[in-house]
């Protein structure tokens, strides 16, 4: 994907980064293990599914043991995420999109809901009901999040509709608020229905929308505006 609205584009869209072995990267898994860090989050991991399931094998025999999150964009093709049965506890996935034409505009690909939807039941066929330490701290399950862009409220609505639908009611869901322009968002007249922060009266018109449909899944309101 190639989000015109990214906040980690030097990462994720002009290659910041460095190289790393895959003993290394079972090293930095044990690392932050020591650090008695709850997870480890892995962040839009997909071009790299290979060598993270090397990874984590080596780092598992030498005593890897806290949850492993997997933190993507949802655009998943199913036989990856099969891939990774038994090596991820937490799947942290988006559903940005239930409209191809913003799909295609907003994030340059094809076929969005019906690719992410797919992945997102795979997801939730493994890891089945939430669990969480004495904490609170979610052990396994999925969170499914969703971004509410400005001007955009009607897909908002169909993906909050077809979770409610589709979706066991023990699988939470974040709805989330804080989006703020940055990237070709910010600068290009092309993205300027997107180039300003969600208004208060969008944000009603979703919890609005969330009360009529009567949603039984975990809901989380993130609220954050700044």
């Amino acid at each position: 994907m190639n989000c015109v609205y990214c906040q980690n584009y030097e990462i994720s869209q002009l290659g910041k980064g460095k190289e790393i072995s895959i003993e290394d990267l079972s090293k930095i898994f044990l690392k932050q293990q020591e650090k008695a860090c709850e997870n480890i989050n892995l962040v839009t991991p997909t071009s790299y599914v290979p060598q993270i399931i090397e990874a984590l094998k080596i780092a598992k025999k030498k005593g890897l043991n806290i949850p492993i999150v997997y933190n993507t964009n949802g655009y998943e093709n199913v036989d990856t995420i099969k891939m990774l049965d038994g090596f991820i506890d937490i799947y942290l996935p988006d559903l940005k999109y239930y409209d191809e034409e913003i799909a295609k505009k907003y994030s340059k690909i094809d076929n969005y809901f019906e690719i992410a939807t797919k992945a997102i039941l795979e997801m939730i066929r493994q890891v089945g009901k939430p669990k969480f330490n004495e904490n609170g701290v979610m052990k396994k399950g999925v969170i499914i999040r969703h971004l509410v862009l400005p001007g955009n409220i009607e897909n908002s609505q169909k993906i909050l509709e077809w979770i409610s639908k589709n979706i066991p009611k023990e699988v939470y869901v974040s709805i989330m608020a804080q989006y703020f322009p940055t990237y070709k968002a910010k600068e290009d007249e092309s993205y300027k229905e997107i180039g300003r922060k969600l208004s208060k009266e969008e944000w009603q018109k979703i919890e609005d929308y969330v009360e009529e449909l009567n949603f039984e899944n975990g809901f989380i309101q993130e609220l954050r505006r700044t």
